[in-house]
């Protein structure tokens, strides 16, 4: 079965913000590039897929240069460059024409935020019947605030506010939403034997 490798959104934007000081890990590009050198030497397709908000004036603005790969990550000659304006790698690019064109049926995921982009990805193209699995320790999550909580409070703050959910319990949730479900849930370690 061909296979891809979609590395989404590990990106400089997030490494711009207040909140990845509390990232569930804030090395996770050590682990992609991992993932990035065993798809190539097993012959997949790697996909690149990076996050845009154009015209905000936030991180993902790509004006302000960080809609860019984390430093020590590059595409090689042939892997596609995708920029997305939504939440999954489908909607808003030409992800599902690429894999067509390539005769892909089964797609590993990974990438930044472990239950936003990347679960969402994964969930589509587990509906789009794509064979999917998610490999958990190469992603990462920050905090998130209780949707009660107020907006731009600074992240100790966040932290301290009980309500807020932290990394370690969104993988967790993620890891049991996805699993059997809509994705074989794996670590680089169980992917790749080292």
């Amino acid at each position: 079965m061909s296979t891809a490798l979609v590395v989404i959104d590990v990106q400089e934007s997030f490494r711009q913000r207040e909140s990845w000081q509390a990232a569930s890990d804030p090395d996770v590009a050590a682990k992609v590039a991992r993932l990035v050198a065993y798809a190539r030497r097993s012959g997949w397709s790697v996909v690149w897929v990076l996050h845009s908000e154009p015209g905000t004036g936030t991180v993902f603005d790509p004006a302000l240069g960080h809609v860019r790969l984390i430093d020590g990550l590059d595409a090689a000659a042939g892997e596609p460059v995708l920029t997305k304006t939504s939440h999954n790698a489908f909607t808003t690019t030409n992800l599902q024409q690429i894999l067509t064109e390539r005769g892909i049926r089964a797609l590993v995921t990974c990438g930044i935020r472990t239950e936003q982009c990347v679960e969402t990805t994964t969930r589509l193209g587990s509906d789009l019947g794509y064979d999917v699995t998610f490999v958990t320790d190469a992603t990462a999550t920050e905090p998130i605030a209780h949707r009660d909580a107020p907006t731009g409070r600074p992240l100790a703050e966040v932290l301290a506010d009980p309500r807020t959910l932290l990394p370690a319990e969104i993988v967790a949730r993620t890891e049991y939403a996805l699993a059997g479900r809509f994705a074989t849930v794996t670590t680089v370690e169980e992917l790749t034997g080292s």
